[in-house]
């Protein structure tokens, strides 16, 4: 079991600039791959970007250049530093754990809500 808890979402302008967390209950470096993803309403849930190992990242088209997943392993964090935010960037953000055992089991965090406007 893995607990996942998002902060750092809010209101900001166009242009302006966030940074999300997710906090994880055990070692960040026993989960495989961490990621975010976001859902506008009416949307489907979408992968904005994803830490598979230390050495690599991926990242949304409509995100790259603007968006930066990182983890700080002494505390068992992910971050989503989210910079030149748009208008279309508004949505709730989910942080997401896989981890790999027997079975392949998916945990997710509660969301946190973007919102991008003037």
């Amino acid at each position: 079991q893995v607990q996942l808890v998002e902060s750092g979402g809010g209101l900001v302008q166009p242009g302006g600039s966030l940074r999300l967390s997710c906090a994880t209950s055990r070692n960040i470096l026993s989960i495989p791959v961490m990621g975010w993803y976001r859902q506008a309403p009416g949307k489907q849930r979408e992968l904005v970007a994803s830490i598979p190992s230390a050495s690599s990242t991926n990242y949304a088209n409509s995100v790259k250049g603007r968006f930066t997943i990182s983890r700080d392993a002494a505390k068992n964090t992910v971050y989503l530093q989210m910079n030149s935010l748009k208008t279309e960037d508004t949505a709730v953000y989910y942080c997401k754990a896989v981890i790999y055992g027997n079975l392949v089991s998916e945990y997710w965090g509660q969301g946190t809500q973007v919102t991008v406007s003037s």
